[in-house]
């Protein structure tokens, strides 16, 4: 078999699992949702409304149905790309909710992953040309602290430093209030401001954006600097690194061209790993910082007992995580000949 037929075989293996990870993730949100404490007529009403006006708001929103129905009837909607309508926020469809506020999350997710690939290449690429030094155990600890440290803590740390104490960057706004935000297109406002010619708009956007992206592209940047650092050590001990220093090539020529480019090939392998930790980061990012983005909708959603709005967005991200994963599988085996699949 070709390793072109292999990798077509590879995908529509993946494609056809895909819809199988979302339904156990759908059932499984389904049920924890249900079997949570809370009631959402006790989130809309209040605990003390009258029980007959609870009784009245489980039976228009359907909630007094036999379990079973309620889950064949949510699926029946997902088949036809029917999230349902919000239960708090007055009926409003969950596509609105996600149309309005994801463009937010995309846009810290986007220059939070270019800060964590920056940040860790580099981090990475020092520790390997300086293997066993100081430089090397900085960089090794700065690897696994930034990863195990909790978003929510370095987020309100960073904010009471940069932005109360030293009142350098603002503090848990997407655009000032007292402005006008850039014209809406993709809803993205560094994009949009550009689109639309506001050299202002896109700096402020850029000026709010700055330090919960640090926040999150910092914490993150931990999984590349570690992968680089073993893939570029192991690479720089290869046979074609020293047939290369053989030939007289400069070492700044190997390391840039040789070595650096084949280690950074893993990098794509966990681009996917590394998206799926973004938007779950984006979550307490958001929060931390009042980030007006899907993420904060959804932990809005939750202590709400919003049902169909949380089992709507999370359908939504796990639809685009699966999705990437298999993107990144199709660029890594197109960028690494050695893979078969």
């Amino acid at each position: 078999m070709s390793r072109l037929k292999a990798i077509q075989n590879y995908v529509l293996v993946r494609l056809l699992i895909a819809p199988v990870m979302i339904w156990t993730i759908v059932t499984l949100v389904f049920l924890l949702l249900r079997v949570a404490t809370g009631d959402p007529a006790d989130a809309i009403l209040g605990n003390r409304a009258p029980e007959f006006a609870k009784e009245n708001l489980r039976e228009t929103l359907g909630l007094n149905q036999p379990l079973w129905f309620q889950y064949l009837s949510y699926l029946k909607q997902l088949l036809f790309l029917n999230l349902g309508n919000s239960i708090v926020n007055q009926g409003q469809p969950v596509w609105k909710i996600i149309t309005e506020h994801f463009p937010a999350t995309a846009e810290l997710t986007i220059y939070s992953m270019i800060i964590a690939i920056i940040i860790g290449i580099i981090a990475g690429t020092i520790s390997a040309l300086n293997p066993n030094t100081v430089i090397d155990l900085i960089s090794r600890l700065f690897g696994i602290i930034s990863y195990s440290l909790p978003i929510f803590w370095v987020g309100m740390v960073f904010q009471l430093i940069f932005a109360v104490q030293l009142k350098l960057l603002p503090l848990g706004t997407r655009f000032p209030l007292d402005k006008i935000p850039p014209d809406k297109i993709t809803g993205i406002y560094t994009i949009d401001s550009l689109l639309n010619g506001n050299v202002y708009q896109f700096f402020t956007s850029a000026y709010h954006l700055i330090l919960p992206c640090i926040t999150l592209g910092l914490l993150l940047s931990g999984i590349f600097e570690r992968t680089v650092r073993l893939n570029l050590r192991y690479t720089l001990q290869t046979k074609y690194v020293e047939a290369a220093r053989a030939r007289g090539i400069t070492e700044y020529r190997i390391i840039l061209f040789y070595a650096l480019k084949n280690a950074l090939i893993p990098v794509v392998t966990i681009l996917g790993l590394v998206f799926s930790s973004l938007l779950g980061g984006a979550v307490l990012t958001e929060v931390t910082f009042s980030w007006p983005g899907l993420g904060n909708s959804l932990y809005q959603a939750i202590a709400a007992r919003d049902y169909t709005t949380v089992q709507g967005i999370i359908v939504f991200f796990s639809v685009i995580v699966v999705s990437v994963s298999i993107l990144v599988d199709l660029v890594n085996a197109y960028i690494d000949p050695r893979i078969k699949y």
